[in-house]
C-alpha cells in the first residue's frame, strides 16, 4: 500500500515515520509512505497557501490552487482521496480494515487554519471525523489513521497481535499480564498459569465480555451472541466468579 499525505507542517511527522512498527513497515516495504510539502506548489510569490475568507469571518481559509495542485501531481487513477472533516464517518476499526482491504493508494490532504476553500471538497473521496471535537489541524488525524491502518496490513506485524484486540471481535480486549506474578498483593489470575488452552480462552472471553459490559455496553447492544458468550454473561450477571469449568481447570 502507498500513503501519501499532504500538509503545510511535513516536519510534524518526522517522530511518527521514523520509530517502532510504522518504521519497521516502511523498512520492510510493508507499506510506502510520502509526506508531502503544499507550500511549494502555491503560485503566490511568497508561497502563502492561505486567504481570508470572503465574506469575512474569523481565521483563514487554505487555498484551493496550492492544495489542487498538490494533489494534481500525485494522484493516479486507484487513489483514493481523504479529508479529515466534521462531515464523515466516524473513525472506528471496520473503516480501518476497509481502507486496507479495499485500496492500494490512500491520499490524505491535512486542513489547518480555520479549513479549507469548499471547492477542495469536490475532489475529495471519502470525509473522515475521529470524533466530535475540533484539531488544530489534520496532522495529527492523519497519523492517527494511518498508525491505525499500517498495523493491519499484511506483514507490518505479527496476525496473532491483532486478532484478539479491542474491536476486533466486537468486544473490548481481555486483560494482560507479565512477571512478577505477585505485585503489590495484586495475583496474576491463577487460571493462565494451568496451561489449560480451552479454560484460558473461556476465561478471556468472559473477561472480555465482561469489561465491555462494564466501559462500552453500547457495543453489546446489537451483538448475535453465541450460545457460549450468553452462558458467560449469566455468570457474569451472577457474580458466579468460580465457575465449574473453571475450578475443574485450577484442580488438575
Amino acid at each position: 500500500m502507498k500513503i501519501d499525505i499532504l500538509t503545510i507542517f511535513p516536519s510534524m511527522f518526522e517522530g511518527f515515520l521514523s520509530n517502532s512498527i510504522i518504521k519497521r513497515a516502511i523498512d520492510k516495504k510493508v507499506v510506502e509512505v510520502n509526506v508531502i510539502d503544499i507550500r511549494p506548489f502555491s503560485d503566490d510569490k511568497n508561497k502563502r497557501v492561505d486567504d481570508y475568507p470572503i465574506g469575512g469571518g474569523a481565521g483563514m481559509i487554505m487555498k484551493c490552487q496550492p492544495v489542487l495542485d498538490c494533489l494534481k501531481s500525485i494522484k493516479k487513477e486507484n487513489s483514493k482521496v481523504i479529508l479529515k472533516s466534521p462531515r464523515g464517518k466516524t473513525f472506528n476499526q471496520t473503516l480501518a480494515h476497509d481502507l486496507v482491504d479495499n485500496n492500494d493508494h490512500l491520499i490524505f490532504i491535512c486542513g489547518h487554519y480555520e479549513g479549507l476553500d469548499e471547492r477542495i471538497n469536490e475532489h475529495v473521496d471519502m470525509f473522515i471525523s475521529l470524533g466530535d471535537y475540533i484539531l488544530t489541524g489534520g496532522e495529527l488525524a492523519s497519523m492517527v489513521i494511518s498508525d491505525a491502518i499500517i498495523r493491519l496490513i499484511d506483514g507490518a506485524i505479527n496476525n496473532d497481535s491483532t486478532s484478539d484486540e479491542s474491536f476486533e471481535n466486537g468486544l473490548l480486549e481481555y486483560p494482560q499480564y507479565t512477571f512478577p506474578r505477585n505485585y503489590l498483593d495484586k495475583e496474576v489470575p491463577p487460571v493462565l498459569f494451568t496451561g489449560n488452552h480451552e479454560a484460558i480462552r473461556k476465561y478471556r472471553l468472559k473477561e472480555s465480555l465482561r469489561i465491555t459490559k462494564e466501559n462500552r455496553p453500547d457495543l453489546l447492544e446489537n451483538r448475535n451472541f453465541t450460545k457460549e458468550e450468553l452462558k458467560l454473561l449469566k455468570e457474569i450477571e451472577e457474580n458466579n466468579d468460580n465457575p465449574k469449568w473453571l475450578t475443574d481447570a485450577l484442580e488438575k
